[in-house]
């Protein structure tokens, strides 16, 4: 929720192979108010009808001024694809039972003429999947190469709000019993990635900060066993996947059961420590299924803390090495998925989210013009390649 990723991509499939070619991506905070009002909706807060609908509306407003910031830069676009603002991830019992996602796709539509693809998740959720991550289906289609080529499982890790990674394994491997049948793909969130981070820090600084830049709360502070012992005591890690997370579970009510009945914790000792959760958290989850090496994206592989404290357990790459800038990789799914949506192809990968089979995601809002889709592809999409940017920004 620190702000609108926006991404233009220029797509195009033959014989199995998408290219993808970046044309320029942008990040805009949203105006502070209604970043406050987003915060304030999230559970365990209560919201009203009246204020998700009000909100609905202003997220749907604010990407379409992201559309048009992006349009008048790179130029103008076929199809506008958006992942929406998760407020809300449904989990009962370890099973996906709803989403939302806010960001009226009708205002984007609208102000730009685009036709749009929207409400991603919910379809694959509907087919017994946790509609996350969908990270999983560029990474599937982008890391199989490597895999094949080392020999080995290749990960990817996206540190936002939540931690989550994808493991794409060797075409031939043979996968051990808790890490799927040979060959396939799982993908799932690991815990906190920013989320118990972000709430300490601006606990800590009196709401003066939104995060811990730079890491230099968590530098100064010493991790503190007890606590680490007690929020890794958490049965979501040791749940199998698939599995799915949000901040309806991270938030702020549970950090201050998490230090209930413990010694006082310094601040510089609770931003060390929960630095330490994301990094061990999702470290297992890579040694879980025999990967040592993570390509990252997401906003936390800005923090040196964090990234140190990944270092030492995990060799750590870029997704830029992949040609996908590590800021941008999601604004570059979401094109993807909206891309495959756009010409009925399956948009999620089963073998990761927990759906029954392949789904042709989301829905389809017109733009100014009478809908007219172009013919499905003749050879399902089984790799990406990433070519040269047409222009760096």
């Amino acid at each position: 929720m620190d702000g609108i990723d926006v991404a233009i991509a220029e797509l195009t499939g033959s014989d199995g192979e998408l290219v993808l070619t970046p044309c320029g991506q942008w990040e805009l905070p949203y105006p502070d108010e209604l970043r406050t009002r987003l915060l304030a909706a999230l559970p365990p807060a209560p919201c009203s009808a009246e204020e998700l609908a009000k909100l609905d509306t202003l997220v749907g407003q604010a990407f379409a001024d992201a559309v048009s910031h992006a349009e008048e830069r790179a130029g103008t676009v076929d199809v506008v694809a958006s992942l929406g603002q998760t407020v809300f991830h449904w989990i009962d019992d370890g099973r996906a039972l709803g989403t939302l996602q806010l960001g009226q796709p009708a205002w984007i539509a609208e102000r730009t003429g685009r036709p749009v693809v929207s409400d991603l998740r919910v379809r694959d959720v509907a087919a017994g999947g946790h509609g996350a991550p969908l990270a999983s289906t560029l990474d599937a289609l982008l890391l199989r190469t490597v895999a094949d080529r080392e020999g080995a499982p290749a990960a990817a890790l996206n540190i936002g709000g939540i931690g989550n990674i994808t493991v794409v394994p060797p075409t031939h491997s043979e996968a051990g019993d808790d890490s799927g049948a040979a060959g396939d793909v799982l993908a799932y969130d690991t815990g906190p990635g920013n989320a118990l981070l972000d709430l300490a820090a601006a606990r800590v600084t009196g709401g003066a900060a939104r995060s811990d830049v730079d890491g230099a709360l968590a530098t100064a502070g010493t991790v503190r066993t007890d606590l680490l012992e007690r929020l890794l005591a958490d049965p979501y890690y040791a749940a199998p996947p698939p599995k799915s997370t949000g901040k309806e579970h991270f938030h702020s009510t549970y950090l201050a059961a998490a230090l209930g009945g413990l010694p006082p914790v310094g601040d510089t000792d609770l931003l060390a420590t929960l630095t330490e959760l994301t990094a061990v958290t999702i470290a297992d989850a890579c040694a879980r299924h025999g990967a040592t090496t993570v390509y990252a994206s997401g906003g936390g592989v800005h923090n040196p803390a964090l990234m140190r404290a990944l270092g030492h357990r995990l060799t750590v790459r870029r997704s830029d090495e992949l040609g996908l800038p590590a800021d941008a990789k999601e604004a570059y799914l979401t094109a993807v998925l909206g891309w495959l949506s756009w010409h009925g192809a399956a948009g999620n990968v089963p073998s990761a989210t927990g759906a029954r089979g392949p789904r042709v995601l989301g829905s389809i809002t017109p733009g100014e013009r009478p809908l007219a889709l172009p013919t499905p592809p003749t050879s399902p999409i089984s790799r990406l390649r990433v070519a040269n940017s047409r222009e760096t920004r």
